[in-house]
C-alpha cells in the first residue's frame, strides 16, 4: 500500500513523509523476483468463487489520488506488466478541492517549528473556543499528544485534532488559516498539482489498471454516523459508476 512516491529530496516539501522514486523502483525489482504479482481480478475470483491464488500473492495499491501515480508509478508498473489498484477519494476529482488531510501532510512539511505551530493552533482555538463549545487547549493536548511509531506526539496531536477530534467544520476553518499562513500558494493550484484529473482516470482504466474509491470525503469511517456513513458510501458508488 503506497500514499507519496516522488522524488522527495528535490521537491518543493523535501520533508513530507513519502517514498523516494528511486525507492519504489528498487522495491519493485525485488518484489517481482521474490512475490507473484497478482490482479484485483484474481483477488475477486478468490474471494468469490474459491480460486486459488499463486504462493506469495501481492497486489499493489496506491491511495489518495495524487498525480505521481500518474506521472511515475504508472510508467513503470506498464514496464513491468503489474496491475497497480489506484484509490483516489471520489471528491479529490470530482470538485478538485484540496482534503484536508493534505492540507495538514503538507503544513507540517513546510515547517520544522512545530512548536510554533502548536502555539498557532492553540491561538485559533482560543478565538473559536466559545463559538464551539470547546475545551482548554491543555484537554485537547494531553488527550491527543502521544508519540507514535512514525511521528512525534506534537505531530500527532496536530493530525488528531485537525483530522477528527473537532468539529467538521471547525477543522475546516482552521485547516485553512494554516494553509493559508504557511504554504502560501493558492489552494486551486495546489490541488491541480496534486491530484490526478478525469482524464487521467480513465486512461489508468483503459490501460488495464484497476480504480477505485477511497471513500468520497477521505473521511475516519468509524467516526461517521450511520447517516453519514450512507452518503459517504452512496457517493463513492456514484464516483464508481461514471469512470
Amino acid at each position: 500500500m503506497y500514499h507519496y512516491v516522488r522524488n522527495i529530496r528535490q521537491s518543493r516539501y523535501p520533508d513530507i513523509k513519502g517514498l523516494e522514486l528511486k525507492d519504489f523502483i528498487e522495491q519493485i525489482e525485488y518484489l517481482k523476483k521474490h512475490y507473484n504479482f497478482v490482479t484485483i481480478e484474481q483477488i475477486n475470483s478468490s474471494y468469490d468463487d474459491g480460486e486459488p491464488l499463486p504462493e506469495k500473492a501481492l497486489l499493489l495499491t496506491f491511495d489518495d489520488g495524487y498525480a505521481e501515480h500518474f506521472n511515475f508509478v504508472y510508467p513503470i508498473l506498464k514496464k513491468h506488466n503489474i496491475q497497480g489498484c489506484f484509490y483516489p477519494p471520489a471528491k479529490v476529482i470530482t470538485e478538485n478541492v484540496l482534503l484536508d488531510v493534505n492540507k495538514i501532510h503538507f503544513i507540517l512539511a513546510s515547517t520544522k517549528n512545530h512548536d510554533a505551530l502548536i502555539i498557532e493552533i492553540a491561538r485559533l482555538l482560543s478565538i473559536y473556543k466559545s463559538e464551539y463549545k470547546l475545551d482548554d487547549f491543555d484537554y485537547y493536548y494531553n488527550k491527543l499528544a502521544v508519540t507514535g511509531r512514525f511521528d512525534t506526539a506534537q505531530v500527532i496531536f496536530i493530525k488528531r485534532l485537525l483530522q477528527h477530534e473537532l468539529d467538521e467544520k471547525l477543522r475546516n476553518i482552521i485547516a485553512d488559516e494554516l494553509f493559508k499562513k504557511y504554504i502560501e500558494i493558492d489552494e486551486n493550484v495546489f490541488c491541480q498539482e496534486l491530484y490526478m484529473n478525469e482524464q487521467q482516470i480513465e486512461h489508468l482504466i483503459r490501460d488495464g489498471m484497476h480504480v477505485g474509491s477511497h471513500g468520497y470525503n477521505h473521511n475516519w469511517w468509524d467516526k461517521l454516523s450511520v447517516s453519514d456513513l450512507e452518503k459517504e458510501i452512496d457517493l463513492s458508488l456514484d464516483f464508481l459508476q461514471h469512470v
